[in-house]
């Protein structure tokens, strides 16, 4: 099992503008390539992880829309310290406090299958600080928004796994060594 932080980020390192749209995002042409390439990964996934901004997000998309449903077939973790309303027929699970023990019932939830955080960085560093995010997956925009919701606000060593264009994005996977070596 490994657990990914899978995400798409601007040139300078942000997932999303200060008033937390994804607009830069959603106009970008991820191929063929990065289309077959993230459903293969999702084939994968057996639980996901996101906080509340991202959830939220989500939600709000979904109702923009005109109700869609849930995108998600595996159960969906949210780690918020808010009261959320959950979308009707979801798997969707709110909680608060350790990473580690919302990543052990993930886990468990997700049997031999991968765990995905879908967002957002801060989330994603806490796995990392706690030892359990083992890789990072970043596509990246070509888009430069000066400010907004940053990628990673950790210090992190990541070693460079493979890297790759999908559409206008360039696509990294990093394996997350731990912590940044001048501070161990």
């Amino acid at each position: 099992m490994t657990t990914t932080f899978h995400t798409a980020t601007t040139l300078d390192g942000f997932l999303a503008d200060p008033d937390d749209s994804l607009d830069w995002l959603l106009r970008q042409q991820q191929g063929a390539e990065g289309e077959d390439e993230f459903a293969a990964f999702m084939a994968g996934v057996g639980a996901i992880l996101m906080g509340s901004t991202t959830y939220e997000w989500v939600v709000r998309h979904l109702d923009e829309a005109g109700g869609g449903e849930w995108p998600y077939r595996v159960p969906s973790w949210v780690m918020t310290t808010r009261d959320l309303e959950p979308v009707p027929g979801a798997d969707v699970r709110f909680a608060s406090g350790d990473v580690r023990a919302v990543h052990e019932q993930m886990a468990e939830a997700a049997g031999d299958r991968d765990l995905w955080v879908v967002g957002g960085g801060d989330l994603a560093g806490q796995l990392a600080e706690a030892g359990l995010l083992d890789e990072v997956v970043v596509s990246v925009a070509p888009v430069v928004l000066g400010a907004g919701r940053p990628l990673l606000p950790r210090r992190l060593d990541l070693e460079l796994v493979e890297t790759h264009r999908a559409g206008a994005f360039v696509v990294s996977r990093y394996r997350v060594a731990g912590p940044l070596l001048e501070d161990r």
